[in-house]
Protein backbone atom coordinates (compact mmCIF):
# COMPACT_ATOMS: atom_id res chain seq x y z
CA UNK A 1 0.00 0.00 0.00
CA UNK A 2 1.46 3.45 -0.94
CA UNK A 3 2.25 5.90 1.83
CA UNK A 4 -0.26 8.67 2.35
CA UNK A 5 0.91 12.10 1.27
CA UNK A 6 0.57 14.89 3.82
CA UNK A 7 -2.31 17.20 2.94
CA UNK A 8 -1.44 20.87 2.70
CA UNK A 9 -3.79 23.22 4.50
CA UNK A 10 -5.92 25.14 2.04
CA UNK A 11 -6.53 28.76 2.95
CA UNK A 12 -9.92 30.41 2.97
CA UNK A 13 -10.46 33.99 1.81
CA UNK A 14 -10.79 35.07 5.43
CA UNK A 15 -7.45 33.46 6.35
CA UNK A 16 -5.78 35.04 3.32
CA UNK A 17 -7.13 38.47 4.23
CA UNK A 18 -5.84 38.09 7.80
CA UNK A 19 -2.22 37.47 6.74
CA UNK A 20 0.23 40.21 7.77
CA UNK A 21 0.67 42.87 5.07
CA UNK A 22 4.40 42.15 4.74
CA UNK A 23 3.71 38.53 3.70
CA UNK A 24 3.69 38.27 -0.10
CA UNK A 25 1.91 35.16 -1.33
CA UNK A 26 -0.33 34.04 -4.13
CA UNK A 27 -2.92 31.31 -3.62
CA UNK A 28 -3.43 28.50 -6.13
CA UNK A 29 -6.24 26.08 -5.35
CA UNK A 30 -6.11 27.20 -1.71
CA UNK A 31 -2.36 26.63 -1.29
CA UNK A 32 -0.13 29.65 -0.61
CA UNK A 33 3.09 30.18 -2.59
CA UNK A 34 5.72 32.76 -1.67
CA UNK A 35 6.42 35.53 -4.13
CA UNK A 36 9.90 36.74 -5.06
CA UNK A 37 10.73 40.41 -4.61
CA UNK A 38 11.21 42.42 -7.81
CA UNK A 39 14.68 43.35 -9.07
CA UNK A 40 15.77 46.60 -10.75
CA UNK A 41 15.10 45.51 -14.35
CA UNK A 42 11.74 44.11 -13.26
CA UNK A 43 10.72 47.47 -11.83
CA UNK A 44 11.99 49.40 -14.87
CA UNK A 45 10.00 47.22 -17.28
CA UNK A 46 6.90 47.36 -15.09
CA UNK A 47 7.00 51.15 -14.77
CA UNK A 48 7.46 51.66 -18.51
CA UNK A 49 4.69 49.25 -19.49
CA UNK A 50 2.22 50.68 -16.98
CA UNK A 51 2.98 54.20 -18.24
CA UNK A 52 2.52 53.22 -21.91
CA UNK A 53 -0.70 51.29 -21.23
CA UNK A 54 -2.17 54.01 -19.03
CA UNK A 55 -1.33 56.79 -21.52
CA UNK A 56 -2.88 54.77 -24.35
CA UNK A 57 -6.07 54.06 -22.41
CA UNK A 58 -6.43 57.72 -21.40
CA UNK A 59 -5.80 58.97 -24.95
CA UNK A 60 -8.43 56.61 -26.40
CA UNK A 61 -10.90 57.32 -23.59
CA UNK A 62 -11.15 53.57 -23.01
CA UNK A 63 -13.18 52.25 -20.08
CA UNK A 64 -10.31 49.91 -19.15
CA UNK A 65 -8.03 50.53 -16.16
CA UNK A 66 -4.40 49.58 -15.58
CA UNK A 67 -3.24 48.14 -12.25
CA UNK A 68 0.11 46.89 -11.03
CA UNK A 69 1.26 44.67 -8.18
CA UNK A 70 0.47 44.44 -5.42
CA UNK A 71 -3.21 44.24 -6.38
CA UNK A 72 -5.22 41.09 -5.78
CA UNK A 73 -7.06 39.23 -8.50
CA UNK A 74 -9.42 36.56 -7.22
CA UNK A 75 -9.77 34.06 -10.04
CA UNK A 76 -11.80 31.53 -8.04
CA UNK A 77 -13.60 31.22 -4.70
CA UNK A 78 -13.55 27.43 -4.49
CA UNK A 79 -10.83 26.45 -4.53
CA UNK A 80 -9.47 29.86 -3.59
CA UNK A 81 -7.13 31.20 -6.25
CA UNK A 82 -5.73 34.71 -5.78
CA UNK A 83 -2.85 36.15 -7.81
CA UNK A 84 -1.03 39.46 -7.93
CA UNK A 85 0.02 39.96 -11.55
CA UNK A 86 2.80 42.45 -12.20
CA UNK A 87 0.54 44.39 -14.59
CA UNK A 88 -3.09 43.95 -15.54
CA UNK A 89 -5.70 45.70 -17.63
CA UNK A 90 -9.30 45.35 -16.48
CA UNK A 91 -12.01 46.51 -18.89
CA UNK A 92 -15.10 45.32 -17.00
CA UNK A 93 -15.24 47.62 -13.98
CA UNK A 94 -17.99 45.49 -12.43
CA UNK A 95 -15.18 43.07 -11.48
CA UNK A 96 -13.71 45.70 -9.12
CA UNK A 97 -15.04 45.82 -5.57
CA UNK A 98 -12.73 48.39 -4.00
CA UNK A 99 -10.38 45.70 -2.65
CA UNK A 100 -9.57 43.51 -5.65
CA UNK A 101 -10.53 42.30 -9.09
CA UNK A 102 -13.02 39.43 -8.94
CA UNK A 103 -12.55 37.44 -12.11
CA UNK A 104 -10.04 37.46 -14.93
CA UNK A 105 -8.43 40.68 -16.13
CA UNK A 106 -8.44 41.16 -19.90
CA UNK A 107 -4.66 41.51 -20.21
CA UNK A 108 -1.87 40.40 -17.84
CA UNK A 109 1.88 40.91 -17.98
CA UNK A 110 4.19 38.94 -15.72
CA UNK A 111 7.87 39.85 -15.55
CA UNK A 112 9.97 36.76 -14.87
CA UNK A 113 11.95 36.67 -11.64
CA UNK A 114 15.18 34.64 -11.86
CA UNK A 115 14.28 32.51 -8.84
CA UNK A 116 10.96 31.13 -10.13
CA UNK A 117 10.52 31.25 -13.92
CA UNK A 118 8.29 28.16 -13.95
CA UNK A 119 5.65 30.10 -12.02
CA UNK A 120 5.11 32.46 -14.96
CA UNK A 121 5.66 30.02 -17.83
CA UNK A 122 3.71 27.05 -16.45
CA UNK A 123 1.58 27.60 -13.36
CA UNK A 124 0.28 31.08 -14.12
CA UNK A 125 -0.18 30.38 -17.83
CA UNK A 126 -2.39 27.42 -16.88
CA UNK A 127 -4.52 29.37 -14.40
CA UNK A 128 -4.81 32.49 -16.55
CA UNK A 129 -6.05 30.45 -19.49
CA UNK A 130 -8.36 28.34 -17.30
CA UNK A 131 -10.06 31.36 -15.74
CA UNK A 132 -10.51 33.43 -18.91
CA UNK A 133 -7.66 35.94 -19.24
CA UNK A 134 -7.83 37.09 -22.86
CA UNK A 135 -4.13 37.89 -23.32
CA UNK A 136 -1.08 37.02 -21.22
CA UNK A 137 2.48 38.23 -21.80
CA UNK A 138 5.58 36.86 -20.10
CA UNK A 139 8.49 39.30 -20.17
CA UNK A 140 11.83 37.63 -19.47
CA UNK A 141 14.59 40.23 -18.83
CA UNK A 142 17.34 37.61 -18.53
CA UNK A 143 16.56 35.95 -21.87
CA UNK A 144 15.35 39.25 -23.42
CA UNK A 145 12.22 37.58 -24.75
CA UNK A 146 8.52 38.43 -24.61
CA UNK A 147 6.20 35.43 -24.84
CA UNK A 148 2.70 36.34 -25.99
CA UNK A 149 -0.34 34.17 -25.28
CA UNK A 150 -3.58 35.35 -26.86
CA UNK A 151 -5.88 32.74 -25.36
CA UNK A 152 -9.07 34.01 -27.00
CA UNK A 153 -7.50 33.32 -30.42
CA UNK A 154 -5.65 30.14 -29.40
CA UNK A 155 -2.24 31.73 -30.09
CA UNK A 156 0.17 30.54 -27.42
CA UNK A 157 3.89 30.87 -26.78
CA UNK A 158 4.61 33.30 -29.62
CA UNK A 159 8.05 34.71 -28.81
CA UNK A 160 9.51 38.11 -29.63
CA UNK A 161 12.96 39.52 -28.90
CA UNK A 162 13.42 42.75 -27.00
CA UNK A 163 14.07 44.59 -30.28
CA UNK A 164 10.54 43.83 -31.54
CA UNK A 165 7.44 45.94 -31.90
CA UNK A 166 4.55 43.91 -30.47
CA UNK A 167 0.82 44.52 -30.91
CA UNK A 168 -1.35 44.33 -27.82
CA UNK A 169 -4.17 42.10 -29.03
CA UNK A 170 -6.95 43.41 -26.79
CA UNK A 171 -6.59 46.90 -28.30
CA UNK A 172 -7.14 47.88 -31.91
CA UNK A 173 -3.97 49.89 -32.51
CA UNK A 174 -1.55 49.66 -29.57
CA UNK A 175 1.99 48.68 -30.54
CA UNK A 176 4.75 48.37 -27.94
CA UNK A 177 8.32 48.99 -29.07
CA UNK A 178 10.35 46.85 -26.70
CA UNK A 179 13.65 48.28 -27.97
CA UNK A 180 12.70 51.55 -26.24
CA UNK A 181 12.21 49.69 -22.96
CA UNK A 182 15.33 47.51 -23.41
CA UNK A 183 17.53 50.64 -23.65
CA UNK A 184 16.63 51.49 -20.07
CA UNK A 185 17.72 48.15 -18.57
CA UNK A 186 20.89 47.69 -16.54
CA UNK A 187 21.69 44.18 -17.75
Amino acid sequence: MPALQPQLKRLTLEEYESLPEDIRVEIFDGIPYDMAGPADDHQTISTELVTILNNYIKSKKETCRVYHAPFDVKLSDLPLTIVQPDIMVICDRRKLDGKRCNGAPDFIVEIVSPGNPSDDYIRKAYYYKKYGVREYWIVDPRRKIVTVNCFERDLVNVQYSFDSVIKVGIFEDLLLDFSEIARLLIT
